[in-house]
């Protein structure tokens, strides 16, 4: 095979992996093989990183774990406000907040929730909290005193978890909501105060059959995100 050849082959499973790849909102109870999170963690410990940093830290729970992590978040939900350790966006206008919107609703679509049905919004919500039946989830931390570089190489290194593991059919949400609720976090899975909490990531297999699966988000068409200059 020539270079020309395997690079082409290289990109094309790139692309198909990327395209492959969606927030998984239902997962079946089957839990993942060892073997397979561990060539997950390794392949996403060659992330890149601000001055090879390597800002991120991994909070890896699973099994009855998984089950005594979400109770103690849907408890503290139903009690507190939220309380993140980066900020929130301070707002979504324009474009952003039309796809923020079409996400949304294409979601609750799929689920045949209706937009005043406010109940059953909140219980969709909820399953964040549940990790929408995964059996595994890493929560994703920074060094407080790597900053706004930090966060980014966090970002990284989840987009290629989630590569990962769906390179080998596995699964992934990404979910900031977790964040949202930092100190309950911190507390039960005992995270030093030195470390922000980024995000999460809910893994396992996907339920196939549950509508929220049926749903995808689009991209934008690369005329509206890159300015070229030459």
């Amino acid at each position: 095979m020539s270079d020309t050849t395997a690079l082409a082959t290289a990109a094309d499973v790139l692309e198909k992996v990327l395209d492959d790849r969606h927030s998984c909102r239902a997962f079946t109870s089957e839990t993942i093989p060892e073997e397979t999170i561990e060539r997950i963690l390794q392949m996403s410990q060659r992330t890149a990183s601000w001055c090879n940093s390597q800002a991120w830290q991994v909070e890896l729970v699973s099994g009855s774990a998984t089950a005594a992590f979400s109770k103690a978040l849907m408890d503290h939900v139903a009690a507190n406000g939220m309380g993140s350790d980066l900020p929130a966006p301070e707002r979504y206008e324009g474009v952003y907040k039309d796809r923020r919107r079409a996400s949304g609703y294409g979601l609750y679509s799929a689920l045949g929730i209706e937009r005043s049905d406010h109940d059953a919004r909140t219980r969709q919500m909820l399953e964040n909290y549940r990790f929408f039946g995964a059996p595994h989830v890493a929560i994703i931390t920074s060094d407080a005193g790597l900053g706004t570089y930090g966060a980014v190489d966090c970002g990284a290194y989840v987009s290629t978890f989630l590569a990962a593991a769906t390179s080998l059919g596995v699964a992934t949400c990404a979910q900031a909501a977790l964040a949202l609720y930092s100190d309950a976090v911190r507390e039960h899975l005992d995270i030093p105060e030195d470390r922000l909490i980024v995000c999460g990531i809910a893994f396992g297999y996907a339920d196939t059959e549950h509508p929220a699966n049926a749903f995808r988000t689009e991209r934008a068409d690369l005329s509206d995100v890159v300015r070229r200059h030459a």
